[in-house]
């Protein structure tokens, strides 16, 4: 964990946000004593906070919440061998 003073970090913010972004830790401190701690943010979080968002202005609306046992009876499509090969063949043919 790196630590730095509140006037080092407002004069090298980029610098240590850069540290931050790699992973590692930031501890500001203020007359050597610590009053705050920069951390990464985990995966998804921006994403999570967008969405909450977007759902606060009524823009996006929550899917319910449902088994994955839906999925399960569908139908299973056989596609013969080759047939996928022939399609795109015939599909750059027109491009020609």
């Amino acid at each position: 964990m790196r630590t730095t003073a509140i006037s080092d970090l407002k004069a090298r913010l980029s610098e240590h946000l850069a540290w931050v972004k790699r992973g590692e830790e930031v501890l500001v401190t203020e007359r050597g004593r610590p009053v705050a701690r920069i951390v990464p943010v985990g995966p998804g979080v921006a994403e999570d906070d967008r969405l909450r968002a977007l759902v606060a202005r009524g823009v996006l609306r929550p899917g319910k919440k449902r088994s994955g046992k839906a999925l399960g009876r569908l139908p299973v499509c056989q596609v013969p061998a080759g047939a996928v090969l022939r399609v795109v063949a015939e599909e750059r043919e027109d491009r020609v």
